[in-house]
């Protein structure tokens, strides 16, 4: 049954980052080719990373001039023109908050994709580390069994069958086969190497992960949290919750940034590597593995021949033809030499277990096992860079900072209109709130002066209307002082007047009577 070739076919992600510029520190181009080793490889990375800290600075810089001008132009802004502006910029901010807890949202599923993909990678780094390692084992197995346990046998029954000739020449044979064995297991190449590599590796690639993950998942909770106070902080006009929010926004907006050009170098990076691995991998094992065994296990390709298959064919037979000797020997010796049946014994089942490691070593040292997990690898971490790639969250909420200057102080629905409009800088009207401390000051309240002598004195109503709407916009007549008819009320001071004490009710009289 023939077995179906693995291809690796880099992804087109990973060439469109393994395209982009790389240069050094004086801005000279450098090769892409993935070289950890290389300074100037080292230094385009850097500059790739150092992307993030240019982000930030115009990102700042943006922000700066913003509230500059914002600081500047709210002075000229005309009191007709503030209720619409406050309704853009309301819904300027309800946009941006979607966009943000949006962006989050793709923030976490990104943050999960690429915690799976490098799960993937080692993963299949510890996998491929357990292969190298039980063959290692297998093959250190075997030449210990034959060095030592079926050596001894042989000397034993070389003197039991010392009067024998024929036996003796059955035993120097069965010793050339144990030889052929061990030549050939010693001749494997020595994979200890590799398998430190790959474990120091995966462990190394665990550690960062879990910092990298819980890392992004908290300044994402941090966005969310932030956007979250935000829209409180709009709701309760808190100047502090705002102020207090910004500075978290400028934490955010770092941390954010340096996040975005930390992956995008390690995506680039990454996907260097994704896109030629080959070459590199077969440099980096030239000291422990020759360059025709790295090919095989990389590429895995029928036209390539197994380097292994005429070493564990001519094992396999020395010890199929040592079983042999070992049953003619059972089978005519033992009645002759009865001391000879359990050294004997001891050799059969020495090649039984010697065989059954053979077997697993030529299962094992087939290119297809290693070369599946080498294609997960790097299949894990292309998907590892493609979702470094992905938007980083970092919030730019530095305009809402005039969420809270923007007031419209004669709104009536405004919970903070009826605080400002007592703002002692805009009116000399004492606050009914203030009344019992203020009674014997009412009389006694001094109004500018007429501008033409035929207008009337400002009225006593004019004082008594802003005691319960917080707004003369209901009745701006002196109707009062005139005994006129009463005026239509608003419903804030229909409420405000039922509510007044029997005192209150003598001291203004029965002018306000519903």
């Amino acid at each position: 049954m023939a077995t179906a070739r693995l291809d690796y076919v880099a992804p087109w992600w990973t060439y469109w980052l393994h395209h982009f510029p790389h240069f050094n520190f004086v801005f000279q181009p450098v090769d892409n080719t993935f070289k950890p080793a290389e300074e100037n490889y080292q230094q385009s990375l850097i500059i790739l990373a150092c992307v993030g800290a240019i982000g930030l600075c115009l990102s700042l810089m943006v922000l700066v001039v913003y509230l500059l001008c914002m600081c500047c132009c709210r002075r000229d802004v005309d009191e007709d023109t503030k209720k619409p502006h406050t309704c853009c910029v309301t819904w300027a901010a309800v946009i941006t908050g979607l966009l943000i807890c949006s962006a989050v949202g793709v923030g976490f599923y990104g943050n999960s994709q690429t915690n799976d993909g490098v799960y993937q990678l080692t993963y299949s780094l510890y996998s491929a580390n357990r292969t190298l390692g039980t063959i290692n084992n297998l093959a250190s197995g075997s030449v210990g069994h034959m060095e030592t346990g079926l050596k001894r046998h042989l000397e034993r029954l070389d003197e039991i069958f010392a009067a024998r000739g024929d036996y003796l020449q059955a035993l120097r044979f069965m010793q050339l086969m144990v030889n052929n064995v061990l030549r050939e297991l010693t001749a494997l190449p020595d994979i200890n190497k590799a398998n430190t590599d790959l474990a120091s590796i995966a462990d190394q690639t665990v550690f960062v992960e879990y910092y990298r993950w819980l890392t992004y998942l908290l300044v994402l909770i941090l966005d969310l949290v932030i956007c979250l106070a935000l829209c409180l902080g709009m709701a309760k006009q808190s100047r502090w919750l705002l102020v207090l929010i910004m500075v978290f926004v400028l934490l955010s907006l770092t941390l954010s940034w340096a996040s975005l050009g930390g992956g995008t170098a390690t995506a680039v990076g990454t996907s260097d590597f994704c896109v030629a691995p080959d070459k590199f991998i077969v440099n980096q094992t030239k000291d422990f593995l020759p360059a025709d065994v790295a090919r095989y296990y990389l590429f895995c390709s029928p036209n390539l021949p197994n380097p292994f298959q005429q070493s564990l064919t001519i094992c396999q037979r020395s010890v199929t033809t040592m079983q042999i000797q070992i049953q003619g020997l059972l089978q005519f010796s033992v009645p002759v030499f009865p001391t000879a049946e359990r050294e004997l014994l001891g050799i059969q089942r020495l090649l039984n277990s010697t065989e059954f490691s053979l077997h697993q070593l030529t299962a094992l040292l087939d290119c297809h096992g290693l070369h599946k997990d080498y294609l997960d690898a790097l299949i894990a971490s292309a998907l590892s860079a493609m979702l470094c790639t992905i938007f980083r969250v970092w919030t730019l909420m530095g305009s809402r900072e005039k969420e809270y200057d923007d007031i419209d102080e004669e709104d009536p629905f405004n919970p903070q209109a009826r605080r400002l409009s007592y703002n002692p800088r805009r009116s000399d009207i004492h606050s009914f709130c203030s009344y019992s401390s203020s009674i014997g000051s009412q009389a006694g309240l001094q109004l500018p002066p007429p501008s033409a002598s035929n207008v009337l004195p400002a009225p006593e109503y004019m004082n008594q209307s802003m005691l319960f709407g917080g707004s003369p916009r209901y009745e701006n007549m002196p109707l009062i002082g005139r005994r006129s008819p009463p005026p239509s009320y608003s419903p804030s001071m229909k409420t405000a007047y039922l509510s007044m004490s029997e005192a209150q009710i003598r001291h203004f009289g029965t002018d306000f009577q519903v």
